[in-house]
């Protein structure tokens, strides 16, 4: 398999990358993490200009239709620079738009997340789910002129900066999706362990339009597998490169931190731990690589959720791995909010968590390979 970006991937990737380290250095992204908003709209409409949020969308609705490979580059850049900003949350809630909307809906939304001027959250997960994207105990009524939606997601990342939800619930047929708007709904917001805007959803009641329905009744299940091995795939990509971020910082400490009058980095001992940092560095952007690649084209099902999974395990576990050894090297300082490898740690650890840990992903790794036994 060839690992290397086509020309056109690595000079938006490149692009990117020079944003950030202009616009958006480690000060810079403090002052956005500590700010009400928790987000940068300046950011925003930069990456909408560059296109950022136009390529994993349809091209007949003002995007790039580029696929995960594409994003890869993207992706890494963002892990580099720890970018708070809820681009995922808004590519995977726009990717079922795309896949499961009616060219009314496509028509009305995805242009406009193009363009950088709606930002949409998916609202699925559920308290006691545990990665089990069938539990959905949110119900949908049909009622007069519409729907009824009630139930509570949790940690819905990104929502609180949403102008839309794209809501999961069971309806008597199945799994549905509805669109909704942020304001409907009741959020109780907060900040994640890597200063992150995340909320819980409580709809109570809520009624809304036949339209609101995306795509067909009972139907959304698939699409929601789908999208969310696309999701994982990317923050697989941008785990990367907040490795790489990890790696990079503790590098450069160990080289300028003297004992004994001695650079730390000439320690034996200490040379070995960070080769081993780079070591697994090097595997996770192997296995982005192959995930991502998979996800775009894969022969069937199962073999993309093999390749992410696969992916997931050895990502999480390596996210573990470098975050805890790129703390340590930094000794007792290392978790200390004034230390950029502080951030990469909480970033690194999330990562780890979402879309699945090692051992969500190994049970579905271990399940798909004896189904086909």
């Amino acid at each position: 398999m060839n690992f290397d970006y086509n020309e056109e991937q690595q000079l938006l990737a490149e692009s990117v990358r020079r944003f950030l380290a202009k616009d958006y250095d480690f000060e810079a992204r403090r002052r956005i993490v500590a700010s009400d908003a928790g987000w940068s709209a300046a950011a925003w409409a930069t990456l909408a200009q560059m296109g950022v949020t136009g390529l994993p969308l349809p091209a007949e609705f003002g995007g790039f239709g580029g696929g995960a490979v594409d994003l890869m580059g993207v992706m890494e850049a963002f892990g580099e620079a720890l970018l708070v900003e809820p681009y995922l949350a808004t590519v995977l809630a726009a990717r079922l738009v795309a896949r499961a909307g009616n060219e009314a809906q496509k028509k009305a939304l995805l242009p406009q997340v193009v363009e950088g001027r709606l930002r949409l959250a998916l609202a699925h997960g559920e308290r006691g789910a545990r990665y089990n994207l069938a539990q959905v105990k949110t119900t949908a009524k049909p009622v007069a002129g519409g729907w009824e939606l009630s139930g509570e997601k949790v940690v819905v990342l990104g929502a609180p900066l949403a102008e839309r939800l794209v809501v999961s619930a069971r309806s008597a047929k199945g799994v549905s999706l509805f669109l909704l708007e942020r304001s409907a709904a009741r959020l109780k917001t907060y900040r994640t362990l890597d200063q992150m805007r995340a909320a819980d959803v409580a709809l109570m009641s809520v009624r809304v339009g036949p339209d609101a329905l995306l795509g067909h009744e009972g139907e959304a299940l698939a699409q929601i597998e789908e999208a969310t091995d696309f999701a994982t795939a990317l923050v697989c990509a941008e785990a990367v490169g907040a490795m790489k971020f990890a790696c990079d910082t503790t590098l450069e400490y160990l080289k300028t931190r003297k004992q004994f009058g001695v650079p730390i980095g000439t320690f034996q001992a200490l040379q070995h731990r960070m080769v081993d940092m780079y070591v697994a560095y090097e595997q996770a952007k192997s296995m982005a690589c192959v995930a991502c690649s998979k996800v775009d084209h894969a022969a069937d099902e199962r073999e993309r959720q093999l390749a992410v999974s696969a992916a997931k395990i050895k990502i999480s576990e390596n996210c573990r791995h470098i975050s805890q050894e790129s703390v340590q090297l930094h000794g007792g300082m290392g978790m200390a909010e004034e230390l950029k490898v502080s951030h990469a740690f909480r970033r690194l650890t999330m990562i780890a968590q979402q879309f699945g840990d090692a051992e969500h992903h190994l049970a579905r790794f271990a399940a798909l390979d004896r189904a086909a036994a």
